[in-house]
């Protein structure tokens, strides 16, 4: 089945069963993601800006470097992409071919904000965004895409309006009205402060909603957030933040202990599903990877690179 397929089909029973995407940074931590059972994937904008230029989410990266990274994760799972689409890098034709580019991509649902060009990080302040008509233009241009791409892309319309400049949860609500009778399917309030601010993002808007509980936003539950009327949970810093923590950590040791440090880690871990290199490698498709050296390699080249070898993983 077809990403796009698999997502709107989670989205016409997301009131039976809620959908949530841990934000996976890179391809690796996608694959992690699948084997451990998730079925639905995110590309947060902040976590490629950092993975990939090491920067903070300042409106730096480009609409090329952050569709590279989900063709990247794309190619190595048939799992349903969500990806931050940022503010569709432009005006309403930029809007059209970004996601012209994510559908050709394999991504399987994108949101788009309305926040000036350059955009930051949700959470930060110094945040503006857009008029509504111009952001009702840019949905309605990415509908008639995705209406001639493939209908079953999923459009997530989001606001930063609760705390941008001279912005507040009243113009979130009116602009996620306007933005979901512009052809959104879910709609989005970033930066939300309290449980009660997105009660009435869920209540005001009667439309299925999405929610994060990151960064300035309350830690709550998928069954609270669900029992409101979210649809789609997100954790945007699940595996950056935690590999950002876990390196951190092994490199102040390796740093004070060399070698050691390497050896208590790989004790410390070898029950571990990856423990050793030979599982990360197995992770990253080793054994499928040889299988295909003997399927499609001329024999004699498969059989002179392992006949005699007796060393290596």
């Amino acid at each position: 089945m077809k990403p796009t397929k698999a997502l709107r089909k989670k989205l016409d029973n997301w009131k039976e069963k809620p959908i949530v995407a841990p934000g996976v940074h890179d391809p690796y931590c996608a694959r992690i993601a699948e084997r451990l059972g998730f079925d639905t994937l995110y590309m947060g904008g902040a976590a490629t800006s950092m993975s990939r230029l090491g920067m903070a989410d300042f409106g730096l990266a480009t609409g090329t470097e952050v569709q590279a990274n989900a063709r990247y994760i794309t190619s190595v799972t048939d799992l349903p992409l969500i990806a931050d689409s940022d503010n569709g890098y432009g005006n309403a034709l930029n809007t059209m071919r970004t996601v012209k580019d994510y559908v050709r991509a394999g991504v399987a649902g994108v949101h788009i904000e309305d926040q000036v060009v350059p955009k930051r990080c949700g959470h930060l302040k110094g945040k503006m965004v857009v008029s509504l008509d111009e952001m009702v233009g840019k949905i309605k241009a990415a509908k008639k895409v995705i209406n001639e791409e493939d209908p079953d892309f999923v459009l997530i319309a989001r606001t930063d309006a609760r705390g941008a400049v001279g912005g507040g949860l009243d113009d979130a609500v009116d602009r996620l009205k306007a933005y979901r009778r512009a052809g959104a399917d879910l709609v989005f309030a970033d930066g939300l402060t309290s449980k009660e601010e997105l009660a009435t993002i869920c209540t005001e808007t009667g439309a299925p909603a999405v929610f994060h509980p990151t960064a300035i936003s309350p830690r709550l539950s998928v069954a609270e957030c669900h029992a409101m009327g979210v649809a789609l949970m997100l954790y945007p810093f699940a595996s950056i933040h935690a590999m950002a923590v876990a390196v951190w950590e092994f490199l102040a040791d390796l740093k004070k202990d060399d070698t050691k440090a390497q050896v208590r880690f790989e004790r410390q871990h070898e029950d571990h599903p990856l423990s050793d290199l030979r599982r990360l490698f197995d992770l990253g498709g080793l054994a499928q990877l040889k299988a295909y050296e003997r399927e499609f390699i001329p024999a004699e080249e498969v059989k002179a690179k392992y006949g005699r070898q007796t060393v290596g993983i």
